[in-house]
């Protein structure tokens, strides 16, 4: 781990987009609020969702996010985009991909893929404070091809291995 952990830095894309804030000074994440919808995934295939002002996601469909502003963080970190807990345990919406993985070299706007998994529908709005992202050291491990790894107990036992 690095000693100086250095300044997540953020921009607007547009003027009106709302800067990631934390809740409270000590929180880890900072809250991503919606700003444009740019896909929306359902069972009859995607649809240009640009000019939406409010998105209703039903059972099982998706929607690409932009929250209008872009960031980095520097090397050695990477930021991680996680869901909101009182969005997936309230309405069924959560991130597709989490955690979402912005390298340290991205420049683009940053994205998030809700999904609704509840069979409710639900309205995301414009502001609507939609995931929220973390700052994480990374650890650039070199790759070393080998002919095998070593025996343990445990070997390939996989999920349910241990009985639970």
């Amino acid at each position: 781990m690095q000693d100086v952990v250095p300044s997540l830095k953020v921009t607007k894309i547009f003027p009106d987009a709302e800067t990631p804030t934390r809740a409270h000074s000590t929180d880890s994440g900072l809250d991503l609020r919606a700003y444009r919808f740019e896909t929306l995934f359902t069972p009859t295939g995607p649809l240009d969702a640009r000019e939406s002002k409010e998105i209703t996601l039903h059972m099982l469909d998706r929607v690409l996010i932009n929250t209008g502003v872009k960031a980095t963080v520097g090397p050695g970190y990477e930021i991680q985009i996680r869901p909101r807990s009182g969005l997936a345990v309230k309405n069924g919406l959560t991130v597709l991909n989490t955690p979402g993985t912005i390298d340290e070299s991205y420049r683009g706007p940053l994205g998030v893929i809700l999904i609704n998994v509840s069979n409710t529908p639900h309205k995301i709005t414009k502001g609507m404070r939609i995931a929220q992202m973390v700052v994480c050291p990374v650890v650039l491990s070199p790759v070393h091809l080998v002919e095998d790894l070593d025996v343990t107990v445990r070997g390939a036992g996989g999920f349910g291995s241990t009985g639970a």
